[in-house]
């Protein structure tokens, strides 16, 4: 798909830096989608909801990436997915025979599309296979996981990227952009609510309210949304977080895990943060930065498709136009990019980190009744989604 950087935008990149200006235009440049035989091979390990609906469909529209296997504990549900997608059965692998992956020179990388508890596992043995590895946030379901997940790709020479889409999405691109801009002013306030209401009989919520396999429930799957965007759209890092929850114990929903989170950051720069999540509210993923003179409003902000972003200055409220894009692909095809050498890591596995260390915090805080944890970890991003990722790739 051809880019065209209008002049506001080449203006507002300008203040964030000629770099950054540079790196836009680079990757303006590459559109055209690679041949099929020069694509990036992928193997979907897990072919629940997330893979069937949006996965797999996006790989079919990527530039860069292609599926070249399936990973299912189900073989006729993966013999099906694989005739459809036109795969040979010898691209079908089981959890059982899943280290053969080694020996398949079709598949370069890998995508763990498991529950939560199950994505160290998974992606430690992809990169002892010689595979590089798209993970599904959140990373882990525990620090020391995400740690030797981490220690893992070092150890092989491999990548390990981190499925933060809203990294790549045009509409949190706009917002990224307009912040670092200077278009609001100094940034003082950011408020982010992500939830929704789970539904048990759906297995795809099932597993999610079962501590062993999501670990933090509402806050792993919805509020960690919130949490890293708080951190990408001002590009710091929080130094003391405070948190409190209401959940309702007498829902069966919630016999292991939490509902209704709220937390509050604090950022060096004195900005400070409010967030929420749950199971149990109408569905949303918004969030809204106030500035010095302006603000912005994304409502929803995260979706899959069909997200809003409005600039209101004062009392005018102003919708910004941004392309719609299929965002799954556009994550696959600049991991695939990185794998080529031709994309900086802007989701490594040290940022999925960052995000788990948070929630732990969170819940810690939760748990002593909304004390102050301090995080405050030196932590740094190393790259800037606004500074390299362009706004239609």
């Amino acid at each position: 798909m051809p880019q065209e950087i209008s002049r506001r935008t080449l203006i507002e990149l300008s203040v964030a830096g000629t770099a950054a200006l540079a790196a836009a235009e680079a990757r303006a440049q590459r559109r055209p989608a690679l041949p099929k035989d020069q694509k990036i091979g992928f193997a979907v390990v897990g072919l629940g909801k997330l893979s069937q609906g949006q996965i797999i469909p996006g790989l079919r529209s990527a530039r860069s990436a292609k599926l070249v296997a399936v990973v299912s504990g189900h073989r006729d549900k993966a013999a099906r997915i694989a005739a459809a997608e036109g795969l040979p059965t010898d691209a079908i692998y089981s959890y059982e025979d899943y280290d053969r992956i080694a020996q398949d020179p079709r598949i370069q990388v890998v995508y763990i599309v498991l529950p939560n508890a199950m994505h160290a596992e998974y992606t430690i043995r992809a990169l002892k296979a010689g595979k590089h590895v798209l993970c599904e946030k959140p990373m882990a379901t525990s620090v020391a996981d995400c740690e030797a997940m981490i220690a893992a790709a070092k150890a092989a020479n491999r990548k390990l990227m981190i499925a933060y889409r809203c990294h790549y999405e045009p509409k949190n691109l706009e917002a990224m952009r307009r912040i670092r801009s200077g278009a609001l002013g100094k940034p003082r306030l950011v408020v982010t609510d992500m939830g929704r209401q789970a539904d048990p009989s759906d297995p795809s919520d099932a597993w999610r309210l079962d501590r062993k396999l999501a670990g933090d429930g509402a806050l792993g799957d919805m509020g960690i949304y919130g949490v890293n965007a708080s951190r990408y759209l001002l590009n710091e890092e929080p130094v003391e977080v405070r948190a409190w929850g209401n959940t309702d114990k007498s829902d069966p929903r919630f016999a292991t895990t939490d509902d209704l989170i709220a937390w509050q950051f604090r950022f060096p720069s004195g900005a400070i943060c409010n967030g929420s999540t749950s199971f149990n509210y109408n569905a949303t993923m918004s969030f809204e930065v106030w500035g010095e003179k302006a603000r912005i409003r994304a409502d929803p902000g995260a979706f899959y498709g069909g997200n809003h972003f409005a600039m209101v200055d004062g009392g005018n409220l102003k919708e910004i136009d941004t392309p719609e894009v299929d965002q799954f692909a556009r994550e696959m095809d600049w991991m695939a990019d990185v794998v080529r050498g031709k994309a900086p890591l802007v989701s490594p596995g040290e940022e999925g980190l960052q995000d788990v260390r948070l929630m732990k915090a969170i819940t810690d805080s939760l748990a002593r009744g909304g004390a102050p944890i301090s995080t405050d970890w030196g932590y740094k991003r190393a790259v800037d989604p606004a500074a390299v990722v362009d706004i239609v790739a």
